[in-house]
């Protein structure tokens, strides 16, 4: 069973913490993640992109000119494509990006970037984030102390403090563990948790 370990909010270690095999521990699954990321990234595209055919735009009901002896090529309407105003050819029309993952493969996906957090010792486990109000700078203090880069931060229950005071922090990115997804654990480079999320992903996940 890996183990890492505990820091409090000043930097300093505190203890150890053993963590499941079933989730911080399982073979990394690159494809899978390939997958799930590809997948994340077109869900999130709208699809409203539009452009306008020959048919939707304004104009070009009549004949420029008549179709023979004038010395030019034969046109039918001036809003063709390759006229100035004309409509588009080929262009975007509104669609459906979205990309099924199978529920399985989710699992694996984000186990995979989970156990390779830890085996890169790109895992901060934190004993509590000791907030009293929103405070930027202390949690940007407590980030230099753990050499946290572009962190992610979970949190299990109340979090307003921590989301108010790390939102700032050019780079770091705050959540609740109920939304944590593999996109931005990869995104991220340095992952930070408390005792009671790790807890929560091994109640979830290591069955």
């Amino acid at each position: 069973m890996p183990t890492v370990k505990i820091v409090n909010f000043n930097g300093e270690v505190t203890g150890e913490l053993t963590l499941s095999d079933a989730v911080f521990d399982v073979p990394l699954h690159v494809p899978a993640m390939h997958q799930v990321v590809v997948a994340h990234l077109a869900n999130c595209r709208q699809g409203t992109h539009s452009t306008k055919t020959r048919g939707d735009v304004s104009g070009g009901g009549k004949k420029p000119w008549k179709q023979k002896h004038t010395g030019r090529a034969r046109q039918g309407s001036t809003r063709s494509p390759i006229w100035v105003h004309g409509g588009v050819a080929h262009g975007p029309k509104p669609r459906d990006y979205h990309q099924k993952v199978n529920k399985k493969v989710r699992r694996l996906a984000l186990l995979s970037a989970l156990s390779m957090k830890v085996r890169d010792e790109m895992f901060t486990v934190v004993d509590g984030f000791n907030l009293e109000k929103p405070s930027t700078k202390a949690v940007k203090s407590f980030m230099t102390a753990v050499n946290a880069e572009k962190a992610l931060v979970l949190f299990h229950a109340d979090g307003s403090n921590v989301v108010r005071s790390a939102r700032n922090i050019p780079g770091s990115r705050v959540m609740n563990v109920a939304s944590i997804n593999v996109y931005d654990l990869l995104n991220s480079k340095t992952l930070i948790v408390t005792p009671e999320v790790v807890a929560r992903l091994e109640e979830v996940y290591a069955k």
